[in-house]
């Protein structure tokens, strides 16, 4: 053995080489809420102004007295056709009376007749499409004919066939309204309840031998009511559409209740000299109905814009 192996022999090996350390990128904080989780809610300054005034409608309709103290069926001789002022913010009419005061004591007519036609409709029309879509064959044949029915006659019109059967007044006009708005949701509930027996969840659920009627109430039923729920409040706005023009026609509560659609016809014939009368309760139905619509958007799967 040579010198050189020798010394070959007795140097250490070379030291393993050792991974160059990687750039760290540099952490960056997250930008700082400025107005913390309300922030969804106040960029959306047209669902908050639909909010406020479906909030101030209903306010109307449980604690009237909270917003006027005046009586809305006296009349005052001193006061006959006067326009919008601060003491009057909506005007008088033709016998001295307050047209907010009775805009907002009229709220509890329409509001309440609108929530019964509403329940109608929901219970009703849920119940329905629920059946046709999951029992099927000669139910579902015979639920979807009498949707069919329903759906290709104007709602006006179908519910002022309806009043003229069963009586006037406001109960019988928010039953008529209920009835003709239940295809609506017997329809979208139908679609719904398709859609989700095809769902995996639900084959496994029978795979494994559950029962129908716990597969429906447990499983189809709750995965079937969001798109009902978010029809609600663009119902609501028919709803109360149809009951203020069946008001105005005369098929709803009789003078000298403050029914919105009353105080719109009381007011047609004096459009040239005191709009006020008729335009500002008319403004009203206005905006209850898009903020309520402006809402349903809102609950939609998708969600509004």
């Amino acid at each position: 053995m040579t010198i050189d192996s020798e010394l070959a022999l007795a140097t250490p090996a070379d030291p393993p080489s050792r991974p160059e350390p990687r750039a760290v990128a540099p952490t960056v904080a997250p930008p700082r809420r400025r107005f913390g989780p309300l922030t969804p809610v106040l960029a959306r300054p047209g669902l908050v102004l639909a909010v406020v005034i479906v909030v101030t409608a209903v306010a109307w309709c449980f604690v009237p007295g909270l917003f006027t103290w005046l009586d809305p069926y006296a009349p005052d001789s001193s006061a006959i056709l006067l326009g919008p002022s601060v003491e009057h913010p909506f005007g008088t009419d033709r016998l001295g009376r307050d047209i907010y005061t009775r805009t907002v004591h009229g709220a509890v007519i329409t509001l309440t007749a609108t929530l019964l036609a509403v329940s109608i409709a929901f219970f009703l029309g849920t119940a329905l499409g629920l059946i046709a879509g999951f029992v099927g064959g000669a139910a579902e044949l015979v639920i979807m004919r009498v949707v069919d029915v329903l759906l290709s006659v104007p709602g006006l019109l179908l519910t002022m066939v309806v009043v003229s059967a069963i009586g006037y007044g406001t109960t019988n006009v928010a039953v008529a309204v209920g009835i003709s708005a239940v295809a609506n949701f017997a329809r979208v509930m139908r679609a719904e309840v398709l859609r989700v027996v095809q769902a995996d969840y639900v084959e496994a659920a029978a795979g494994i031998g559950t029962g129908r009627w716990t597969i429906l109430w447990r499983h189809v039923l709750p995965n079937s009511l969001n798109s009902v729920l978010s029809l609600v409040p663009v119902q609501f706005g028919s709803a109360i559409l149809s009951i203020a023009a069946l008001g105005f026609l005369g098929f709803g509560a009789p003078p000298p209740q403050p029914e919105w659609g009353l105080l719109v016809a009381e007011g047609r014939d004096l459009l040239p000299v005191a709009p006020w009368i008729a335009l500002l309760p008319g403004l009203v139905i206005l905006a209850v109905v898009l903020a309520g619509n402006r809402i349903s958007r809102e609950l939609q799967p998708d969600g509004g814009l």
